[in-house]
């Protein structure tokens, strides 16, 4: 369905193209047909986005309207890229550029840095970990791994919503950013003090990247001159997760014209709190006047079932998503399972699993995902008993692995060798076999498990290749590897996949599990405090569902543990999908029957509106001195830590430091005054209650 059109002419030689323009649905032979920007494509899940711009771009370059070397389309991941170019290929326009935001800006920046600034661009490093650890131990910030990649994670997000350090005190408590219990003003300063260390190693990172590139455009006009003269025509894929600084390259690249395509589904936004934004998606139209939008619905991934759940679960929220209609057959009804407690819950997944492999379905095409990387345990005990094969698919790219990476050096050197054998299998094999491979898993998870994943798969991926290539040999073999990893095309093994949502995403499978679906866990707890977080769980629920062509399977937990409380609730999300369960007829205990105190909305001291909720839990606005004892804040923050580090979880998890102020300052002294602490709940004042209590009851003596 278009939402709106500008008339665009289509040049005479488009006559003699047209056969690429057979096989689109109408949708997307509209999308080819748009040549002039600006033009808008909300496109949903399965719809088939990157055949309609790669198919838009090959149609221009075959009208004539467009030259090959002069459109650059951009995504966010390098195999993205590569497939776009290899799509364009096969079409029939060779030469596009198809890159990443950070590959096409890091060619620039590398190019023109000298001409404007004298000297080489700084070096890029692989990881700033290293860095921020330095900058933290100059603050005397505990420097553990968790803390390292939070700082790490915050540097990244505030480089790229153009959030400098001096500003970053200022700007995190409007935008709810919480790292571990550190507060505002001691990452601001860890946050300049990786900048100097940076400075000083003559460093850059990914983010500085994008914002050299920028600096060289925006200070000599004669290099953007020269840059908007090589791309005129631009495409921009997942617009949804384009960050401030990106959106503000985007604009440098452009100038003044309008010749640009973006692709993007708001529902699918779930990197808010990495810097992306959909508005830029959402808004084009008010920064282009005459924007064409067209709108892909038709799903060619899922059966009618599963998208009927997925587009009552996105028009119960406030996200515009597209409602997808299924170009699938008929399939089996979306299942919604509660469990007494997780290993029941794991075990009936792997249950499920099993009938499905035995009744056709190949183990590489089921996923089981869920919220956090914490739920996986139990699923991946649950499906090496039931001795299914699985795979976790964790952050870390297939060919970074350290693993990865020395089998693929020993390749090559005895590539290099003289007098190597024929069969490339066998000598893959005693290769890895050397590094401590064997042909059947091990018994163990964790980091051996992932270990021998990584060199199952590198297995795997060789035997496919010689399949193909049944005369190459190892140096064939090395190439193919090495072209891979340029294009991050990980290898896909014939395993059950275990992943955290955010993992899936851009995954397909034929049977999805859904797992661990409470409140508290997705929504996950610290997005309870802000609507707009709540939004982005529902969206990543979305992304969940949405992965799955034929079966999906929704599951939760009434408790943790065998013989647990059966206490937990089924997430606010499944609400008018899911058939009533054994824990809705429970009777509704004091957490049900509790209303919320509505939180303050003016500052007691100084009488000033409240408009951030860290300020509003505390009944303070942050310019006005507290009113707590500061002694006793600081045994809080403490014991606090403690207990974290003894459960293994990030401090602000058990409270945040805006919760331990109000607690100090409104110093309850039984159960049911701290039950009215704002950021308190029953679970919490049940785990924690009976300490905090002790601790302010001493502090009354």
């Amino acid at each position: 369905m278009s939402v709106s059109h500008a008339s665009h002419s289509v040049p005479h030689q488009a006559a003699g193209a047209d056969q690429l323009l057979s096989g689109l649905d109408p949708e997307q032979r509209e999308v080819a047909l748009a040549l002039r920007g600006p033009v808008r494509v909300l496109a949903g899940a399965g719809t088939g986005k990157t055949r309609a711009i790669t198919h838009r771009i090959a149609y221009g370059v075959a009208c004539g309207l467009y030259v090959p070397s002069r459109v650059l389309a951009v995504t966010f991941t390098t195999r993205a890229a590569g497939e776009m170019r290899s799509r364009l290929q096969r079409l029939g326009a060779s030469g596009v550029q198809a890159r990443t935001f950070h590959s096409a800006a890091l060619r620039q920046a590398r190019y023109f840095w000298p001409k404007v600034y004298g000297g080489e661009l700084p070096l890029l490093v692989d990881s700033k970990l290293g860095m921020v650890a330095t900058a933290a131990r100059r603050n005397r910030v505990r420097t553990d791994q968790a803390v390292l990649r939070d700082l790490a994670s915050e540097i990244e997000w505030s480089k790229v919503s153009n959030v400098r350090p001096d500003d970053y005190a200022e700007v995190a408590p409007t935008k709810s950013r919480l790292v571990a219990d550190l507060d505002p003003a001691t990452i601001a300063h860890v946050f300049g003090s990786y900048e100097e260390v940076k400075r000083e190693a003559g460093r850059m990172d990914m983010e500085d990247v994008l914002l050299c590139a920028a600096a060289v455009l925006t200070e000599d006009e004669r290099v953007a001159a020269e840059v908007r003269r090589q791309y005129q025509h631009f495409v921009v894929d997942e617009f949804q997760d384009v960050s401030p600084v990106q959106w503000a390259l985007l604009k440098l690249w452009l100038g003044d014209r309008v010749e640009l395509c973006v692709v993007g589904d708001p529902a699918q936004t779930i990197y808010s709190f990495a810097g992306a934004s959909d508005r830029y998606l959402l808004d084009l139209p008010k920064h282009f006047s005459g924007t064409t939008t067209v709108e892909l619905v038709r799903n060619y991934r899922s059966t009618p079932q599963v998208l009927a759940a997925a587009n009552e679960l996105v028009r119960h929220g406030s996200t515009a998503a597209v409602q997808l209609r299924s170009q699938s057959e008929s399939g089996p009804e979306v299942s919604y399972r509660e469990h007494p407690d997780e290993v029941a819950e794991a075990q009936s997944v792997a249950d499920e699993i099993r009938r499905l492999a035995d009744a056709g379905t190949p183990p590489g095409e089921v996923a089981v995902l869920f919220r956090i990387n914490a739920q996986s345990e139990v699923f991946e005990a649950a499906l090496a008993d039931a001795g299914l094969p699985y795979v976790v698919r964790g952050a870390e790219r297939f060919f970074e692995r350290p693993e990865v990476r020395q089998a693929i050096a020993l390749l090559r050197g005895a590539a290099r060798a003289e007098g190597t054998p024929d069969d490339v299998v066998e000598q893959v094999r005693g290769v890895v076999s050397g590094m401590g491979w064997a042909p059947e898993p091990p018994a163990s998870r964790g980091n051996v498990r992932d270990r021998w994943e990584s060199l199952q798969a590198l297995v795997d991926l060789v035997a496919a290749f010689v399949r193909d290539h049944p005369d190459a040999d190892l140096a064939e073999l090395v190439a193919d590897v090495d072209r891979r990893a340029a294009e991050r095309h990980a290898p896909v093994a014939d395993a059950v996949t275990v992943a955290t949502l955010h993992a899936a995403k851009g995954l397909e499978w034929d049977a999805v599990f859904l797992c661990g679906l409470v409140e508290g866990t997705l929504p996950i707890t610290y997005a309870l405090d802000s609507i707009t977080a709540v939004e982005e769980e529902r969206r990543l629920c979305y992304v969940g569902m949405t992965r799955a062509r034929r079966h999906l399977s929704i599951s939760w937990a009434a408790a943790r543990n065998p013989g647990g409380r059966a206490s937990r609730r089924p997430s606010r999300f499944l609400d008018g999908l899911r058939p009533a369960t054994a824990s809705d007829m429970k009777p509704a205990g004091p957490r049900t029957r509790r209303s919320r105190r509505p939180l303050p909305t003016t500052c007691r001291t100084c009488g000033a509106p409240l408009t951030v909720v860290s300020e509003r839990k505390v009944g303070r606005c942050s310019s006005c001195p507290p009113t707590y004892d500061e002694a006793l804040f600081e045994r809080l923050r403490a014991w606090r830590l403690e207990t974290a580090r003894a459960d293994a979880l990030p401090a602000f998890t058990v409270f945040t430091d805006a919760t331990l102020v109000a607690i100090a300052e409104a110093m309850p002294s039984s159960p049911e005054e701290l039950l009215r602490v704002s950021g308190v709940g029953e679970s919490k004042r049940a785990k924690y209650g009976d300490a905090v209590l002790e601790i302010l009851s001493a502090a009354k003596e």
